[in-house]
């Protein structure tokens, strides 16, 4: 396994492999749903290809760049176990020179749910992947639905912009008690722990409700405000019933269904989301650790 810091470094690895090439670009501080797609990578290609960095553009000034958790050290050890070809772990200089001005900006699908409460979010997000795709060039890139709009929008930046590039979704990684598998996790103190397995309880009661036949999105969302707001340590920042594609809200319930939310657990905030379709399974699709 090769660990690259530099960009001339990680094009002439690329030069060489020949073949498929996964990519799964991450922030650090992996844990299982990281490693799920990982494993997914290495079982369709046949080099994989990790960055670690820890994006500063995609960061707000009330964001938690300053602490998000890092530790390259055990993210190579766990890597190596998986046996991925590279790691690049890059600086932010070598992503973001001083002389760099170029950014990718999006409409529609950003301005609404984490892009509303994080303005300049996904611009950042963006523009580190595609400068991410223009460096590694794989021919798949590996994303977990646990960031749903994440996805929506790379997917879109990737057929708006003709990128020759594959992403695939891998479903997200819960706990035994349903919790989403995230990074920000370590900041939860034990009792917050347990209190954060309210969001999952929130999309149980959303799937439950739509099982039942209900079709109209709002008692959806009222159904689920009143359950986080039962929950002493959670604040909501939204619950949202959308268009899969589009991300705009519901009234009616009459195709895929995105319901997503993100909630404070203390300082902690946390997102997760369930899809709801005929044709697919919100949670047997799920992995559960």
């Amino acid at each position: 396994m090769k660990v690259l810091y530099e960009i001339a470094e990680i094009r002439k690895w690329r030069r060489k492999a020949s073949g498929s090439v996964g990519f799964v670009p991450t922030m650090g501080y992996l844990h299982e749903g990281h490693i799920e797609l990982v494993r997914r990578a290495r079982a369709e290609n046949k080099h994989v290809v990790v960055s670690i960095f820890v994006n500063p553009t995609q960061f707000g000034p009330q964001d938690d760049y300053a602490t998000y958790p890092r530790d390259p050290e055990r993210d190579q050890s766990l890597l190596k176990e998986e046996k991925v070809d590279a790691i690049f772990l890059p600086d932010a200089d070598e992503i973001y020179p001083p002389q760099c001005s170029t950014w990718v900006d999006m409409d529609k699908v950003t301005g609404q749910l984490e892009g509303a409460f994080r303005p300049g979010h996904f611009r950042g997000v963006a523009t580190v992947v595609a400068k991410l795709f223009n460096i590694v060039e794989p021919t798949r890139a590996y994303f977990g639905q646990k960031d749903a709009q994440q996805l929506v929008v790379i997917k879109k930046m990737v057929s708006d912009l003709n990128m020759n590039i594959a992403v695939v979704e891998v479903p997200t990684v819960r706990e035994m008690d349903g919790l989403a598998m995230s990074s920000r996790n370590v900041h939860l103190d034990p009792d917050e722990r347990d209190s954060a397995v309210v969001l999952y309880k929130a999309l149980i009661t959303a799937l439950s409700l739509w099982e039942k036949g209900e079709r109209k999105a709002e008692p959806i969302r009222r159904e689920m405000t009143a359950l986080i707001r039962s929950e002493p340590r959670a604040t909501i920042d939204y619950v949202s019933v959308a268009d899969a594609e589009t991300l705009e809200e519901l009234e009616e319930i009459d195709r895929t269904a995105l319901v997503s939310l993100a909630v404070r657990i203390g300082k902690t905030r946390l997102i997760d989301n369930i899809t709801l379709s005929r044709k697919r399974s919100p949670f047997t699709d799920n992995a559960v650790k």
